[in-house]
């Protein structure tokens, strides 16, 4: 792909912008698939930056929600595995089920069931563990250990099993699961003591404090308030219209996924609202299309293979979703905007690949690389308008599990 680099596109995406958040210092997921835990945990703690002065390197625990996530997936596989133990091992769903049981990536609303049920901690309370931070060993045991207790569980149904033994069993199941996870992870805390000096040098001591009490006295936001919305340009799924995927979740009876399908341009309109009032973007894309890591510029004139290959490469975003040619695969943040006469040109947007690529850990987006490749926003619900917010609330179409909207980043 570098041969065909257009080194006049770099110069474009200078990162200089007229909107710029002071978002801390760039977080590092390592050898791990939960950048949509990074990106969530980072636009939360914002709020404590603007209200406490915590430090730029101040961070949420990622491996507090990581392990719980990994705990809720494995019930919800089994409780799945349940849902389908009468279909053949052949059926789609079955085979899709039994294809990764579990694993790092994840949606914006499966973060927000986690912290409903289970809270948040600084990662103080909680920091990073080898198999947190290097996480295919961890996924490919629990995986297995999950394959090798749907097998059990089928049998179990097979045998028409009382409802009083099957929940025994997975009861049993889940204690092994959490052992496992403990021996990887640690335990998580359950009461601890936040402290810390602030930019202005005073001292803090909050003691014996639980993870809800600390999400609702420091973080403090409204998860309810904050909403998924997409932009999926195909057929399938007609705009101002809500979705959601069958068998995608993590906490049972937990927050649904959900999503509301609109235009780009009144996706950026929102995103720009949020930034102006000092909120930062959650946002999912296909981060490997036409970016630069090492450079930190997503710009679809980046590159220009069809030139080099002297070939028509070119698709539309939907065709592209239908096809299999894209979809999300990586959740990062708008921390900025630049904005000419009114328009957006490029955006500013904080990784979570540490500080030794883009400039410091943050990349810059062109505008049109955002209108092909991004997917997913998460807005305040104060920023829509009165159609966007009634659409919002109506019953989400059920989308097959494989769709591409329910991609984990």
């Amino acid at each position: 792909m570098e041969s065909s680099e257009d080194f006049t596109a770099e110069g474009k995406m200078s990162p200089v912008f007229s909107i710029d958040l002071s978002t801390g210092k760039v977080a590092d997921q390592k050898q791990s698939g939960r950048c949509w835990m990074f990106a969530a945990l980072n636009t939360m703690r914002i709020h404590l930056m603007n209200t406490y002065k915590v430090p730029d390197d101040f961070e949420l625990s990622q491996n507090y929600t990581n392990f719980w996530d990994k705990f809720e997936k494995a019930n919800y596989f089994l409780e799945n595995v349940l849902k389908t133990a009468d279909q053949p091992l052949d059926s789609r769903k079955v085979a899709w089920l039994m294809a990764t049981p579990q694993q790092d990536g994840g949606q914006w609303d499966m973060l927000c069931a986690l912290i409903e049920k289970y809270g948040i901690v600084p990662k103080s309370a909680m920091p990073e563990t080898f198999n947190s931070n290097r996480s295919s060993q961890l996924n490919k045991f629990l995986n297995l250990k999950l394959r090798h207790d749907a097998v059990a569980l089928r049998e179990l149904v097979a045998d028409k099993a009382s409802e009083a033994k099957i929940a025994e069993t997975k009861d049993n199941m889940m204690s092994e699961v959490y052992r496992m996870l403990t021996y990887a992870l640690g335990e998580p805390a359950t009461k601890f003591d936040f402290e810390y000096r602030d930019k202005d040098k005073n001292y803090h001591f909050d003691a014996g404090i639980t993870p809800q009490e600390f999400f609702k006295k420091y973080v403090n936001l409204n998860l309810e308030d904050y909403v998924s919305l997409i932009n999926s340009p195909t057929d399938d799924k007609p705009f101002n219209k809500t979705y959601t995927i069958e068998m995608l979740g993590n906490v049972v009876n937990g927050r649904p996924v959900k999503h509301l399908n609109l235009e780009m341009s009144e996706l950026k309109k929102l995103a720009i609202k949020q930034l102006q009032n000092g909120e930062s973007v959650w946002f999912g894309s296909d981060v490997g299309q036409s970016s630069n890591t090492k450079k930190g510029i997503m710009d679809t004139s980046l590159y220009a293979p069809d030139e080099l290959f002297d070939s028509d490469l070119s698709m539309s975003k939907a065709e592209r979703l239908d096809y299999g040619e894209s979809l999300m695969t990586h959740a990062m943040v708008i921390t900025g905007v630049d904005l000419v006469d009114g328009q957006p040109t490029k955006w500013k947007v904080e990784n979570s690949w540490g500080e030794k690529v883009g400039t410091k850990g943050y990349f810059v987006m062109s505008d049109d690389w955002m209108n092909e490749f991004v997917y997913q926003f998460v807005i305040n619900k104060k920023y829509l308008t009165d159609e966007q917010l009634e659409a919002q609330k109506q019953e989400p179409t059920v989308l097959k599990p494989w769709d591409p909207m329910g991609a984990l980043a």
